[in-house]
């Protein structure tokens, strides 16, 4: 995911502007993670560093789909990755991302009831 750069604008609306883009932002950090094998990719991860090839295999889909989730979650910020001769290697380079992961996990527990009665958020289908 790639971001636009804020315009700078003075006067009354700069304001409403900045608190905008700041809305946008942080839409589009919780969106990255919306996706369920993103976000299953993402867990994986949180456990040790990574391969492409486990990836794949922990996710069970093409190698090409893993590649376009973990490019996202490295654009994103959640993911870094090394080049180790061929091989790509994929860690979490912020102990944040594994606390935001926890604390999702048991808001998600405690409103289960409530997230699976949601009609307004459609099923997520990979």
């Amino acid at each position: 995911m790639t971001s636009t750069p804020a315009r700078t604008v003075t006067g009354p609306a700069s304001d409403a502007e900045v608190a905008c883009t700041h809305l946008d932002t942080t839409a589009r950090f919780f969106r990255a993670l919306a996706d369920p094998t993103r976000l299953k990719l993402l867990e994986f991860i949180l456990a040790g560093e990574r391969t492409s090839a486990d990836c794949v295999e922990h996710a069970g889909i093409s190698q090409p789909r893993v590649s376009v989730h973990l490019s996202c979650l490295v654009d994103c910020g959640y993911v870094t990755a090394r080049r180790d001769g061929k091989k790509l290697r994929y860690s979490v380079g912020d102990p944040r991302v594994a606390d935001l992961v926890v604390l999702a996990r048991s808001l998600a527990a405690d409103n289960a009831t409530a997230l699976t009665c949601c009609t307004r958020i459609p099923r997520h289908q990979d």
